[in-house]
């Protein structure tokens, strides 16, 4: 007998910016959400509500087994007990049925307590940054998928669904993903971030230096779009111009030690995966990242 997967009922464990998400947009597209789990009657209700479906427990509820599709959207630290906690209370009454979820770090693995009763488990995880505020639309966005092979077709038919990409990768290399994801979303933000407080202290006002730099950083984008990487690369390290790079260096000492252990490292990593002659730029760079070293802090 052939395993095919229908929108009948799912439910979200973990009601957060990606449960909310995705549930509102699951139903959306025809869904019927179940249930909505959080760690309080108030933001369960809070959740449903932004949901627009699903009855909302501040606790796990055995009703919860009714449900055909379990949907973890916890952090990732909450999932492992999660999982321990839902196998416990349903036993072989999860026999068959899917979990999911949605944690970008975490393999399918994290669910064995769940695997091991009978279900049949994977994750789905939208490469897509979640704000407090907003709830980004999910088509078009790739969503990387791995696990069981039924578990498998649960998570491509909710990508699918939710007009988004899905890509699967093997399970040893869901770590890998992740940090690809972190250093294009997280660490540019940082970056942009410390930008912003430099210029804030040379005198741009905090909104016209974060319009400056939304700009630059817009047209460097732009340019890798359109380009690639080695051609979009600019700066001081493409340019060959080391003694500017000794200058930052110098001018970096008032600011926290962060800011100068920062700029040293993407500036070796620049170095590394965008230069023509990698290791050529590299020993030209020690140099000049010294510079604070041969003039003292």
């Amino acid at each position: 007998m052939s395993f095919k997967v229908t929108p009948t009922s799912i439910a979200i464990v973990g009601a957060g910016r990606v449960g909310r998400a995705l549930g509102k947009q699951l139903r959306e597209s025809g869904w019927h959400i179940t249930a909505v789990v959080t760690r309080s009657e108030s933001t369960a209700r809070r959740a449903a509500r932004y949901i627009g479906a699903g009855r909302p427990f501040g606790k796990l509820s055995r009703l919860i087994l009714e449900t055909r599709v379990v949907l973890i959207a916890a952090p990732d630290d909450a999932v492992d007990g999660l999982a321990q906690r839902l196998a416990e209370m349903g036993g072989e009454e999860w026999s068959g049925k899917i979990i999911l979820h949605t944690s970008g770090a975490l393999d399918s693995r994290v669910l064995a307590p769940l695997q091991r009763a009978g279900a049949i488990v994977g994750s789905l995880h939208p490469l897509q940054s979640f704000s407090s505020r907003v709830a980004p639309p999910l088509n078009g966005v790739w969503m990387v998928i791995e696990g069981m092979p039924k578990a498998l077709k649960a998570a491509r038919r909710i990508a699918d669904d939710l007009r988004g990409v899905p890509v699967q990768v093997r399970i040893q290399d869901k770590s890998a993903y992740h940090a690809a994801g972190v250093f294009s979303a997280a660490h540019v933000l940082a970056l942009v971030e410390t930008g912003t407080r430099i210029l804030t202290s040379v005198g741009f006002s905090r909104r016209q230096a974060g319009l400056a730099l939304l700009q630059l950083s817009r047209q460097v984008l732009s340019n890798f779009e359109q380009f690639g990487a080695k051609v979009a690369w600019s700066g001081p390290a493409a340019r060959g111009d080391f003694g500017t790079i000794a200058a930052h260096v110098r001018a970096l000492k008032k600011f926290p030690v962060e800011y100068l252990e920062a700029y040293g490292a993407v500036h070796r990593l620049g170095a590394r995966v965008l230069a023509r002659r990698p290791d050529a730029v590299l020993a030209k760079l020690k140099p000049a990242l010294e510079a604070s070293k041969r003039r003292g802090r």
